[in-house]
């Protein structure tokens, strides 16, 4: 055996008496080739310590002393088990009007040009929104706020926001609409006037977003890697700080099975550090990360 290899080694295992639980290099690249099979997340080597201290939890809660014995449960494939695991790997971070110049737009030029368009076209009053890795519901939330206060009072519009997401525990946060008073704070006094509820007794500190926000969202888990259910066509599609999880190849066949969703014209947001690396004749940018389909 190389003099190197045992080195490293012993240094792995010198780190491994230091922590709770045994964690080895082979464990590490089974988790990582696992999260690629199953969400399309490429995990790097600088990665591994946040592996370990989201999954720490559930070997304490599991009651198992070691990395080894937790990859043998996840290889037979319990089910409830790869839900929990999915669950603590995947990174959710989203705040209200996130990247805000995305809702500007949305807002002042897009949605109304899109309504006239519509109108004059005498195409069907229909509106379909699509906030892809949605998280806890920051996102919807917002962009139905926006929707509203473009609709005003007109109640012809069949308006439609469906918001998914890998990870069931931030769906069922996003679903309930209810937030820490400190997650609004951020919001203009007329938006937390109209929009956001304050709580009260058990309920104080926090708040809930208003029931007529609820009413336009549907919230459902997806897994991005797998089969899509949902037909379209979507005129907008939100995706921002999702893509980069996935490698290059992967992130082309998302933009492309995107645009095969979106309707003639539909727009694709991007997060704020994500391109489209490759020229491509599906879509044209418009914006900071804002993309059209043309074809």
């Amino acid at each position: 055996m190389a003099v190197n290899s045992v080195m490293e080694r012993s240094s792995e295992q010198g780190t491994e008496k230091a922590r709770e639980f045994n964690f080895t290099g082979a464990d590490f690249r089974f988790i990582r080739d696992l999260v690629a099979d199953r969400t399309g997340i490429m995990l790097s080597e600088n990665k591994r310590d946040l592996v370990y201290g989201r999954l720490s939890r559930r070997l304490r809660e599991l009651g198992l002393s070691r990395f080894r014995d937790y990859c043998d449960l996840l290889e037979k494939g319990e089910s409830e088990e790869m839900v929990q695991f999915v669950n603590a790997i995947t990174t959710n971070l989203t705040s209200f009007f996130r990247e805000n110049h995305h809702f500007e737009f949305l807002g002042k030029t897009l949605l109304p040009a899109l309504l006239q368009q519509k109108v004059k076209a005498n195409l069907p009053r229909r509106l379909r929104i699509w906030s892809a890795g949605c998280s806890t519901g920051e996102e919807p939330y917002s962009i139905a706020m926006v929707l509203k206060e473009v609709l005003g009072r007109d109640d012809a519009w069949d308006a439609r926001i469906l918001a998914t997401d890998l990870d069931t525990k931030v769906l069922a946060k996003a679903s309930s609409g209810i937030y820490e008073q400190q997650r609004v704070e951020g919001l203009s006094k007329s938006r937390l006037q109209r929009w956001i509820k304050k709580g009260s007794g058990n309920n104080a500190g926090k708040v809930r977003v208003s029931p007529e926000l609820q009413a336009l969202i549907t919230f459902k888990q997806l897994n991005l890697m797998n089969d899509w259910p949902m037909s379209g066509p979507f005129d907008l599609i939100f995706c921002r700080n999702v893509v980069i999880y996935f490698n290059k190849p992967t992130q082309q066949v998302l933009f492309d099975r995107y645009a095969d969703l979106l309707d003639e014209g539909g727009h694709l947001f991007l997060g704020h550090s994500e391109t489209m690396f490759q020229k491509t004749d599906r879509y044209r940018l418009i914006g900071k990360t804002i993309y059209q389909k043309e074809r």
